[in-house]
């Protein structure tokens, strides 16, 4: 068609609009317009020349406000609205997902939030953030914002009237600094080891070791609670929907003990018990046929404390308690890592000699494992007392309340807080069992669809034998002996079979690298050694498919499909000074952005003229020497 006769039809057409326009619209005058009467064909040409010029375009017809919207239509349009597919929700293996439960943001509950708003209204908002920056800065800095904030507490007076004096204020800087962090990392690890121990696992009790302002409290009890799904709700939770019956906070900062007494002080606490004491007694401890449902913690105290002997004290107290599940925390540093790997060798230590003793025969538990993180009750492969350069350490993020964000002036709505731990439970370590559940979700389902349809295909191209009338070819796939290939949600017996499976699975202890054709695990395995597993993605879409959606800090089910590389590393670590690389000195090493951006063009640029000015100097020194010769 020219571009006349293009021309011309658009003219006709907007004529032929403009002629219904009026014919339809009823005119100021009172009259309506006649109607124009075309021919029939000419009407069918003009329909598809509209269409064509506008692309095809189906005009959607809107309702005005008061007309009648048939029921129908809504429901239909609801029904496109929900449809989502099934297989995007199943695509991990139900091992992987059991593996890898765990929060990915913490927020704090409302109750929490007004209690710490509700204290920090009566203090200073200026003098809060002075001794912010005091106890948990290191001091004034130049710039806040590029500066590292911390929730170590380790401040040091000169007298005890110096300390009363300080008490309220460092107890309310603790509060809004502090707490929310020790509240996210402790009530991250409480998830964990009730989700490995069993989700309808039950706590009465717990005796906190180190209790400062409560976060001890406040995370355990938003973690058992009753009638509540805590990973729902987790801003709507409150103390009086816990479990605990008793709580028993032992901690000598008196500064501290009275701002978590004024936390509590408005509270509905139904029944549950608070106990602040200054030292564990002896009345306090149990048998240990009733510490099942108790719980010894000790959340971010080990480090505080100034010597080794009164670390020791500490754990063989919370031994000595009669509780059945033994929980140990402390900041993600070398000092901390240290302090947590030497206090669960001495609790293994002492569940040895329990198994050893004669006389402890007739008890009925005995001994001790470690449920979390380390899948062995070997030595820590990382421990080099003095020496340590890498920590077992994970991460867990909080997203920052108002009241934090303006303590710290700070506008970044989230942050991470690193924690090492240890949980051991009474008791000998549960047998591995030779099964291997759930390693089949939607993306290993649909592999092995593909493969039997391969098979089928190629059986039709084969002879039919009469005697071999139900066989299955050798090379076909074996999908029924994988016990429970698919099943999500995870019911109660997969989970009681992935819970025994779970003792010994690898802990990714470091960030994975994910590249292109193969993912790289560093993990602590069973045989107490770290180890480099390497999963490349011709080992099948299934387990390729979990360790790219892996994270730090989970448990891996699948099996490596080449051996994998011991990351060693010596007793002796290298020192301050020393020279010479270590080997293994790479385990869990990552390239940072800083050391990336080392590199510049400026000090590339600088190196060449230092360089050319070096290569200068000796070419007049040499013309000297020769003008002397």
């Amino acid at each position: 068609m020219s571009l006349v006769t293009r021309t011309n039809w658009k003219t006709l057409l907007r004529t032929v609009q403009k002629t219904r326009w009026f014919s339809n619209g009823t005119s100021s005058f009172g009259h309506v317009n006649p109607s124009l009467d075309l021919d029939p064909s000419l009407q069918a040409l003009l329909k598809d020349v509209d269409i064509s010029l506008t692309r095809h375009k189906v005009s959607v017809p809107s309702h005005r406000e008061l007309d009648i919207i048939p029921s129908q239509s809504i429901e239909e349009s609801r029904k496109v609205e929900i449809s989502v597919p099934e297989d995007s929700l199943e695509r991990k293996s139900p091992a992987a997902i059991f593996g890898s439960q765990r929060f990915g943001s913490i927020i704090l509950p409302l109750e929490l939030q007004n209690s710490i708003n509700l204290l920090i209204s009566t203090s200073d908002k200026s003098l809060l953030h002075n001794d912010a920056k005091r106890l948990f800065q290191g001091g004034d800095t130049e710039n806040e914002k590029d500066a590292d904030w911390s929730s170590k507490y380790e401040v040091k007076y000169r007298s005890r009237q110096q300390a009363s004096r300080h008490s309220d204020r460092d107890g309310t800087a603790f509060a809004s600094i502090a707490l929310p962090a020790h509240y996210s990392a402790i009530r991250a690890v409480l998830t964990h080891v009730k989700h490995r121990l069993r989700p309808d696992w039950i706590v009465s009790k717990v005796i906190d070791w180190g209790a400062a302002t409560g976060s001890g409290l406040w995370a355990s009890a938003h973690t058992f609670q009753q009638g509540v799904d805590v990973s729902q709700d987790m801003e709507g939770m409150k103390i009086s929907d816990t479990s605990l019956q008793t709580y028993i906070g032992i901690d000598k900062r008196d500064g501290l003990v009275a701002i978590g007494k004024r936390l509590l002080r408005d509270l509905e606490k139904d029944k549950l018990t608070v106990i602040w004491q200054r030292a564990f007694h002896d009345d306090n401890k149990m048998a240990r046929s009733l510490g099942e449902d108790t719980i010894a913690l000790s959340a971010f105290n080990l480090t505080s404390l100034a010597t080794n002997i009164a670390r020791k004290s500490l754990v063989k107290e919370m031994w000595e308690s009669g509780a059945h599940t033994l929980i140990l925390i402390d900041h993600n540093t070398t000092s901390g890592f240290e302090n947590i790997a030497e206090a669960r060798e001495l609790l293994l230590k002492m569940g040895r000699k329990e198994m050893e003793d004669l006389s402890t025969e007739e008890w009925s538990v005995r001994g001790s494992h470690v449920v979390a993180p380390c899948p062995h009750d070997g030595e820590c492969p990382l421990l080099h007392p003095g020496t340590t350069q890498l920590a077992c350490g994970f991460s867990q993020r909080l997203q920052r309340p108002s009241f934090i964000r303006l303590t710290k002036h700070s506008t970044v709505g989230h942050e991470d807080i690193g924690y090492s731990y240890v949980v051991v439970q009474r008791g000998a370590r549960p047998v591995r069992p030779s099964s291997k559940s759930g390693r089949i979700g939607a993306t290993g389902k649909r592999e092995l669809d593909n493969k039997a349809e391969s098979q089928t295909i190629m059986k039709e191209l084969r002879l039919h034998d009469e005697n071999n009338v139900g066989e299955m070819p050798p090379d076909a796939p074996h999908a029924v002996e994988l016990s429970n290939p698919l099943r999500v949600p995870l019911d109660y017996e997969l989970q009681t079979e992935l819970r025994k499976e779970a003792y010994s699975w690898p802990r990714l202890v470091f960030p994975p690298l994910k590249k292109s054709g193969h993912i790289i695990l560093d993990a602590c395995t069973p045989e107490g050694k770290i180890m480099r597993l390497t999963v490349p993605r011709s080992q099948g879409k299934q387990p390729y498919y979990d360790a790219r959606k892996s994270n730090w800090g989970d448990l891996f089910p699948h099996e490596p499909k080449n051996p994998p590389q011991e990351r060693y590393q010596p007793r002796r670590a290298k020192r301050d000074g020393s020279i010479g690389p270590v080997r293994g000195a790479d385990i869990g090493k990552r390239r940072t952005v800083k050391e990336q951006s080392q590199i510049s063009y400026e000090a590339l640029s600088e190196n060449i003229k230092e360089i050319r000015k070096k290569s200068r100097r000796e070419r007049i020194s040499q013309g000297l020497e020769n003008d002397i010769v």
